[in-house]
């Protein structure tokens, strides 16, 4: 049999490429980032433009449409872990993201897919959008999601399955690109938010959108040509049986006891043919543990392995689930922090819109999109500081790989958010202020009223944000990608968009509850449709003590938290034998 040197397989090892797979890589990742960032980030303005959305329907859509694009990665994680591998998952889910962009350019290109431009005439009334037109545009959508839903958990997995994992140079190698790809991806976005977002605002929508998906285009012809050069893991069927093996086989022996020295006489086949890494027995989870308990009714075949595995599973199964049961509270506290991203993301738009945006001594307006800019720039200025500087400074003091842990490089970045949402909300206070204050319209109608405050004023909170982000979002990745099965890398990489899914439900439940809530006071509404007339900076400090009560929580995960193979009782007695 001719062995294939770019596949994994339990006997051939693969042909590392590493820097040279590289190029192809983070190449297909920048394309493919300037044309959904460039799509995504102005779709709350076109929503509510060109179809006429009201902006509280508009948020809400795209809420949700933000929450089903990561909530889908889950399943895009599971076909690939599962059947596909991540290189086929790829591949096809490029084509879909380009083929929903090009469906979404057609909704501006064609005037009768979109409803007619608003007008001063008849009142000033907007046209709603046909039945016919929505349908078109969730088409588009639809699309996006399932090209999301397999990018987005395979994309970051399948550049580190480029490295060797068991060198000192590709561990080095792998913790480096999780820096230098947040590095590409913030440029990419940097770019969408200035230059697409300027065509698409100032220019023509046809024009900006169809932009995006010449660039989706280029993307899936840039990965598709380093098809040669390729490590391609192949999935070895379904993780997730053995983690409900492990479960029912802890069922169904829930009523006996653990051994006293549970790591010498539980269940261990000895079997190693895995991508997964030898894991030690530890103590957390003990009910799990009893999966392994060895029963008069347990047979074992002759190779060593469990004849009924919904009965009987071997410690390394259940160490496997111990590790995604560990990851779990600190996913939870990851749901919470998003919350203030989202709101970051929709927000800081609208407060945009009603700052002056103007240049200083000039007439050009920046587009209110573009603003977050600033947050990718906050990120592309740390992210080089951070992984030269810091973290070899840190590495002499600490003697940790990474200056520090993951655990408390994500609480670093949650601490910050809690920052970002008391900046955002005295900002706030004080573009409303100098709008309600303005000397034209102190006695007029103080409806759509443009502040004089500087749209500049938004970038220490938007600069927060991406401080933040560096640490917490890089963090988390890193953490799921180390912490989880080897076999399981594009289910985790799932967990981040599925943590951003859940979190784009909860702003969108938050806000509407608060919407309700608000309007119906004697006070003004926090969420009105116009700012001048809503409190956007209480809904801030809510979202503050939101994430202070989350950093709390987090604290104590991480406190309790052990990192995959570490604790384990096959370690300790090894070092006792080693010091004896």
């Amino acid at each position: 049999m001719e062995k294939n040197k770019n596949t994994v397989t339990s006997i051939d090892e693969p042909k590392y490429r590493g820097i040279k797979a590289m190029p192809f890589v983070i190449g297909n990742e920048t394309f493919e980032k300037l044309g959904t960032i460039g799509t995504a980030s102005n779709l709350l303005v076109y929503l509510t433009t060109v179809f006429s959305l009201k902006t509280i329907t508009a948020t809400n859509l795209m809420n949700i449409f933000s929450g089903t694009c990561n909530f889908g990665t889950l399943v895009g994680a599971f076909l690939s872990d599962t059947y596909f591998g991540r290189y086929k998952t790829l591949g096809f889910a490029s084509v879909s993201a380009f083929l929903g962009m090009l469906v979404l350019t057609l909704t501006a290109a064609i005037p009768t897919l979109h409803p007619p431009h608003c007008t001063t005439e008849h009142n000033n009334k907007c046209t709603d959008p046909t039945p016919g037109q929505i349908a078109f545009l969730f088409t588009a959508f639809g699309l996006l999601v399932v090209g999301s839903g397999g990018i987005r958990p395979c994309n970051l997995a399948f550049g580190a399955d480029q490295f060797n994992p068991n060198t000192d140079s590709g561990r080095r190698g792998i913790d480096s690109f999780f820096n230098w790809y947040y590095f590409t991806y913030t440029f990419a976005v940097m770019a969408s938010l200035t230059v697409i977002v300027y065509v698409q605002s100032d220019v023509s929508w046809s024009i900006g959108l169809a932009i995006p998906a010449i660039l989706m285009f280029c993307s899936c012809a840039l990965f598709f040509l380093g098809t040669r050069i390729y490590v391609k893991v192949i999935p070895r069927g379904s993780p997730l049986a053995s983690v409900a093996q492990v479960i029912v086989a802890a069922i169904k022996k829930r009523k006996l006891q653990l051994p006293d020295q549970p790591w010498l006489y539980l269940y261990d086949n000895g079997i190693k043919d895995s991508l997964n890494s030898k894991l030690p027995y530890t103590d957390q989870f003990r009910f799990v543990s009893k999966a392994a308990i060895i029963t008069p009714e347990d047979q074992i075949n002759p190779d060593g392995s469990a004849a009924n595995p919904w009965r009987l599973s071997s410690i390394q199964q259940v160490e496997e689930v111990k590790c995604l049961l560990r990851v779990i509270p600190i996913w939870a506290a990851g749901i919470i922090y998003y919350v203030s991203v989202v709101q970051q993301q929709n927000y800081t738009v609208f407060q945009a819109l009603q700052s002056d945006r103007r240049l200083r001594n000039t007439n050009f307006k920046i587009p209110a999109a573009s603003y977050s800019v600033f947050t990718m720039l906050s990120i592309t200025i740390w992210i080089p500081i951070y992984d030269r500087i810091i973290v070899p400074w840190l590495r002499k003091h600490t003697g940790k790989e990474g200056g520090i842990t993951l655990l408390q490089k994500m609480g670093i970045g949650m601490f910050l958010s809690i920052c970002n949402m008391l900046v955002s909300a005295l900002v706030e206070n004080k573009r409303r202020t100098m709008a309600l204050g303005e000397p034209e319209i102190r006695f007029l109608a103080r409806k759509g009223v443009i502040s004089s405050m500087s749209g500049s004023w938004l970038i220490p909170q938007l600069a927060l944000s991406g401080l933040s982000e560096a640490f917490t979002l890089i963090g988390e990745n890193e953490f799921f990608y180390k912490q989880c099965p080897e076999n399981m890398r594009s289910i985790a990489a799932s967990f981040l968009f599925v943590g951003l899914a859940g979190s784009s439900y909860l702003s969108s439940f938050l806000a509407s509850i608060v919407h309700r809530t608000t309007s119906k006071s004697a006070t003004e509404n926090w969420l009105a449709e116009d700012l001048n007339e809503a409190r956007l900076d209480y809904f801030y400090y809510l979202i503050a003590g939101l994430e202070a009560l989350n950093l709390a929580y987090f604290l104590v995960c991480a406190k309790w938290y052990k990192y995959k193979g570490t604790g384990g009782k096959a370690i300790q007695m090894q070092s006792e034998k080693t010091l004896v």
